[in-house]
């Protein structure tokens, strides 16, 4: 079996136009492992990537909508984003909670010369492997 370092890099190497993946902790807002091809993908560039990754799937707007649902619904919601991709004026962005671990989630970014679809199926391929190796 794969670690996750071994997992982000293969990622990494197996899309065309990849500049980098991460796998996040979604409680917390740590890198639990990235890889990348770029010089200025700084720690404190991949740190700030992060956070705003977990902002997106567990932020204080997020978890606002979230409470609403409850309320109209009459059971509590959380955690109802899954996936999100994003695109930049140079890249994209494809995020994904992991499935069965609902406090992780893999972020790939990619130039626009990706394809979509394989950003997703190498997202989407990789998540089970993923899943058994995070922590719950």
């Amino acid at each position: 079996m794969a670690n996750m370092n071994e997992l982000t890099q293969g990622i990494l190497a197996d899309v065309d136009g990849a500049l980098g993946v991460a796998i996040v902790d979604l409680s917390t807002g740590l890198l639990l492992s990235v890889a990348h091809n770029v010089p200025y993908f700084t720690q404190s560039y991949l740190d700030a990537v992060a956070a705003a990754a977990v902002d997106m799937f567990r932020g204080k707007g997020v978890n606002g909508v979230e409470k609403l649902l409850g309320q109209q619904r009459g059971v509590p919601v959380t955690g109802t984003i899954q996936e999100i991709q994003m695109s930049t004026e140079k890249t994209f962005h494809f995020m994904s909670v992991v499935p069965g671990k609902p406090n992780s989630m893999v972020v790939l970014i990619t130039s626009k010369k990706a394809n979509l679809g394989m950003g997703w199926a190498a997202l989407r391929g990789a998540l089970p492997q993923i899943a058994q190796i995070v922590p719950g």
